[in-house]
């Protein structure tokens, strides 16, 4: 079988297992522990052994699996492309470990194929057996998450999963990259521009280069420009709800405000749905490292952060939809209908808006034509991996530019972080301004200011100023990531509630001075703290006015603003009887206890 993988020195081997599997791969980073006695004994009271042969496969790449699977004796080889010319061994795990990763917990469809190496027996598991099992046994169900997000992040590193092809110039390239990217999905991207592979794809499966981007996935499934819905159903990512029930509460947007929202409210017995246009986790989902978050002293990455909030939500029954775009809200007979960009619908009684916010594009000359290939609006191990030889430039003076300077000094060999202000402490976390200017790779440049951007295809420089001198040049980096100013998801809005000057969500007070006069009369109240100006409409986190733009802070918000629908739900008796009932909801796919 064709592979990358090496056999580990004898320092790297566990010693029970050395003679028995000797090509084994090690741990990696808590992602391939070996489960202890305890723990092994607990599963086999409620799984079932299996003799399994060479050859026998358990998981299959491009299905669900159902299935939890611990290796008693034998070994279990990963596999990227099984049975196709690309056919490439990722790992090879034996007795006491068990396999699975980020998919298997969230219901995504399988990266890789589960097959026997050396025959022996297996212990099997239902996907309830195991939730069941580890709502009374913590410890088993941390260790079970943690190498199950530690195994997501390595098959990601490993660009395993299915392929992209397609020009590094096309902007339907790059929508797809971005949508794969920010959905932490495992991808390889095959550039039509450099790559020799790329023809001989087109060669294989018959298509000419004016059909690209093509999704590729195995020898089986092949994908023209597909939508961001096609590709997120290909791998599995829940549609919209069927029909158009009326739930109790549609949270829109699905960063740490929506998330906290969702898991506090399913776990409080509301009907919960979640939907988002793009990706769980918004912008702190792209963070390399969130150091002052509580509970986290070591700190934590936005993707893992998202990841256990969404498995969090989905235990408590929370419905989440990836993507889905909301285009209109309105009230209809005592609710609110959400309607979405693909002509479907949601109506719930209460909304939480959590659409966040997005960086301000950088407007210069020359910056639009390099957008999505060497301008970025987000810094992920992705764009990471082409800085690896070149100087690259952060613009912004945030802790959002401030993580991406430290995540990208990582790979390239040189940072230019330029700052318009005169210091970083107006809009930086001290924590991060210490590490920024002690790190031997990043060049601070305050009082300065892009100009222009340079290249034709990629680019080559940018232009900058100083504004105490007034002095021009040029700094020669290969990529620019910004993160400058932010601004609402709140265009859909406009005509449906009372907004700010700058887009923003107005709540509370401000809010009731800009409603319908008499509106809250006949409410017979005034209008709650995270209230909008439609009654039982919320706003949280950064598309709030006046919210403190900090991750810690949305997350109290999104929780808080359950506290506030309740009581709004408490206040509007439910007409009719058509609503979600809190203590008859079923919990569905509930995991980690």
């Amino acid at each position: 079988m064709p592979g990358d993988e090496t056999r580990p020195s004898a320092a790297q081997m566990p010693d029970e297992t050395e003679e028995s599997v000797p090509f084994e791969t090690a741990d990696i980073y808590g992602a391939y522990p070996r489960l202890p006695e305890d723990q092994m004994d607990r599963l086999a009271q409620r799984g079932r052994r299996r003799a399994v042969d060479a050859g026998d496969v358990l998981i299959r790449e491009g299905e669900r699996c159902e299935t939890f699977y611990v290796v008693l004796s034998g070994s279990i080889a990963i596999v990227e492309g099984y049975g196709t010319p690309d056919e490439r061994l990722l790992r090879v795990h034996g007795p006491g470990r068990f396999i699975g990763e980020l998919g298997l917990l969230n219901g995504q469809v399988a990266f890789y194929t589960a097959t026997v190496r050396d025959p022996g027996e297996v212990l099997a598991l239902s996907m309830d057996q195991l939730r069941d099992l580890v709502t009374r046994d913590s410890v088993l169900g941390d260790l079970v998450l943690r190498a199950c997000l530690g195994r997501r992040a390595l098959l990601v590193g490993q660009g395993a999963g299915f392929r992209i092809v397609g020009s590094r110039y096309s902007p339907d390239t790059r929508r797809l990259r971005e949508f794969a990217a920010r959905n932490r999905l495992p991808y390889r991207w095959i550039d039509l521009e450099t790559d020799e592979e790329a023809e001989a794809l087109l060669r294989r499966f018959g298509v000419g280069p004016e059909e690209t981007p093509l999704v590729i996935w195995r020898d089986t499934t092949l994908l023209r420009n597909p939508s961001n819905a096609e590709l997120a159903r290909l791998i599995g990512l829940p549609p919209l709800p069927s029909g158009n029930g009326r739930g109790d509460l549609l949270i829109v947007g699905s960063g740490p405000a929506g998330l906290a929202a969702a898991v506090n409210a399913a776990s409080e017995g509301l009907g919960t749905t979640l939907v988002e246009a793009m990706a769980t986790g918004g912008q702190a989902g792209t963070s390399s490292r969130i150091e002052n978050l509580l509970g986290f002293p070591s700190g934590i990455s936005g993707a893992e952060l998202t990841d256990r909030a969404v498995l969090q939500a989905d235990k408590f029954g929370a419905r989440i939809s990836v993507p889905a775009e909301a285009a209109r809200l309105e009230p209809r007979d005592g609710h609110y209908a959400v309607g979405f960009a693909d002509g479907s619908e949601i109506t719930a009684r209460t909304v939480v808006l959590a659409t966040g916010a997005r960086y301000r594009r950088l407007d210069v000359p020359g910056i639009e034509p390099l957008e999505g290939t060497s301008v970025h609006y987000s810094a992920t191990v992705y764009e990471a991996q082409q800085c690896r030889t070149d100087p690259v430039a952060v613009v912004g003076g945030g802790n959002s530019a401030g993580q991406a300077v430290l995540f990208l000094a990582g790979y390239a060999p040189q940072v230019y972080l330029l700052v318009r202000g005169p210091s970083l402490e107006a809009h930086m976390s001290r924590y991060l301004i210490d590490q920024v200017e002690r790190h031997p790779r990043v060049r601070v440049l305050l009082h300065t200011e892009v100009t222009e951007a340079l290249g034709d295809k990629v680019l080559e420089a940018v232009t900058v100023v100083d504004h105490r001198t007034g002095e021009h040049r040029q700094l020669a980096v290969r990529a620019l990531f910004v993160f400058t100013g932010a601004e609402p998801h709140t265009a859909w809005l406009s005509d449906a509630l009372a907004l700010d000057a700058r887009g923003f969500v107005l709540t509370g007070a401000e809010a009731q001075a800009c409603s319908v006069p008499g509106l809250w009369q006949s409410q017979g109240r005034d209008c709650l703290t995270l209230e909008t100006s439609l009654p039982g409409v919320f706003a949280v986190g950064d598309v709030r006015s006046g919210s403190v733009k900090r991750v810690a802070s949305a997350v109290g918000e999104g929780a808080m603003s359950i506290h506030f629908v309740h009581r709004y739900l408490g206040h509007t008796a439910a007409p009719g009887g058509t609503d979600s009932s809190p203590h008859t909801r079923p919990k569905e796919s509930a995991w980690l206890g």
